[in-house]
């Protein structure tokens, strides 16, 4: 699809990792474009890509995006009408994003060489969902509530030190409970450690998991029933409140028939946060640490719903609005392979606006310009330092050996 005059750009290189071998003989063994003429799989996936990444109104928006010369010239496609990128959209078997969205997060995980990292924790797996709302009257399949529709989209997120990875996705209707998929979503590799919130508590899965080796770190309810059989001595400087080995649930209704280990914590507000897992050779505040992880999720969801186009779906049928999400999903993959491509390090929401102006750009002038520093033409109104108060408080923290903080190249001494 690329001609030898566009193997340089940057859209070559953003799109580049679509134009998979295997991905490209799946499309031909399922024969998705046998009898098309116009708008191919692959055209109508970057079509939708790049109107994620426009955040593109609707389907008349994606049908004009190619009276510009360059995109059309990019995907080989002079022009289309807003009702055929409808029927590719529906029509498009979900499965095929679904495998496309793999591949790209398989990628990425051996690009970053994510086995090298949390060699002591373990892999950890950040597992949760969201609700997309929806319009019961156009989205009938969706029904949630009796005067709202609504998607659930289910992720299973790789954790690393540098960020997440999504690397599974189930789309569902919102009304089922997230505990249908967790079964879907729970990974029970050796080594491997499921972080979830309490709404997946269920003792007998637990007891399923203790029995089969998974490992997982939640949170447990309030009205949690709980026996005691030992407690564990505590650190009084330790973050950590409490340190105990519990059977949970009611003989009445079920107990469990395994131990887990009970910690309590506090969140940055102090409000006590009470863990339960059954990960026995880890520290509590190593634990404790696991948890707070699982915030990567929520801001996940947010960059997704507020940077791409997931609110508000082009097609009214079940497989149109899946198949948007997944290209959400695959949108998302693409910028950070574009990322680690150029070895940037600062937010990919960067990445995301500078494509809006360079992506037709040689992409070695798309890297200079990531990397450019910004010009300041005014140096503003002046801030008067208190350099002895700064003296001050650095001595401080020497002397309280407080020094861990001194040696990271994002610390300002002048931000107190």
């Amino acid at each position: 699809m690329q001609g030898k005059d566009t193997v340089n750009s940057t859209f070559h290189q953003l799109f580049r990792p679509i134009f998979n071998k295997n991905f490209l003989e799946h499309l031909k063994k399922l024969g998705v474009d046998k009898y098309i003429k116009k708008l191919s799989a692959l055209q109508l996936i970057i079509l939708v890509v790049y109107a994620q990444l426009e955040q593109l109104s609707g389907l008349r928006d994606i049908s004009n995006s190619l009276n510009n010369k360059n995109l059309s010239k990019a995907i080989k496609l002079n022009s289309i009408s807003f009702s055929q990128v409808s029927r590719k959209l529906k029509d498009l078997p979900s499965g095929v994003l679904n495998i496309l969205f793999k591949s790209l997060a398989t990628e990425i995980i051996k690009d970053v060489g994510v086995n090298a990292l949390n060699k002591h924790l373990g892999r950890i797996h950040l597992i949760d969902s969201s609700t997309i709302s929806l319009c019961l009257s156009q989205y009938r399949w969706a029904e949630f509530r009796k005067t709202k529709g609504g998607i659930k989209l289910h992720l299973r997120l790789r954790f690393f030190e540098e960020g997440v990875i999504p690397e599974k996705a189930i789309i569902t209707p919102a009304k089922p409970s997230d505990k249908t998929q967790m079964d879907v979503l729970v990974v029970e590799e050796k080594g491997a450690i499921n972080v979830f919130d309490r709404i997946y508590v269920d003792y007998k899965k637990f007891d399923s998991y203790c029995k089969n080796g998974v490992r997982f770190v939640t949170r447990l309810k309030k009205n949690a029933i709980k026996h005691i059989v030992e407690e564990l001595p505590v650190d009084p400087n330790s973050p950590i409140k409490k340190h105990q080995i519990v059977y949970l649930g009611n003989p009445v209704t079920y107990k469990m028939k395994h131990k887990l280990r009970l910690i309590e914590t506090e969140d940055t507000e102090g409000n006590p946060i009470i863990i339960i897992t059954n990960v026995f050779e880890l520290k509590p505040e190593e634990i404790g640490d696991i948890y707070r992880n699982r915030w990567q999720i929520e801001i996940f969801f947010k960059w997704l719903k507020q940077h791409l186009k997931v609110k508000h779906f082009y097609g009214k049928s079940k497989q149109a609005v899946q198949n948007q999400l997944f290209i959400a999903l695959i949108t998302y993959c693409l910028l950070k392979l574009l990322e680690l491509k150029t070895g940037y390090k600062g937010p990919l929401l960067t990445i995301k606006r500078l494509l809006h102006t360079c992506l037709y750009e040689p992409f070695n002038s798309f890297v200079k310009k990531l990397y450019k520093r910004p010009i300041r033409y005014s140096r503003g109104r002046r801030r008067q330092l208190d350099h002895e108060a700064i003296y001050q408080e650095t001595l401080r923290q020497v002397i309280a050996d407080e020094t861990d903080h001194l040696a990271d190249l994002t610390y300002d001494p002048v931000i107190l």
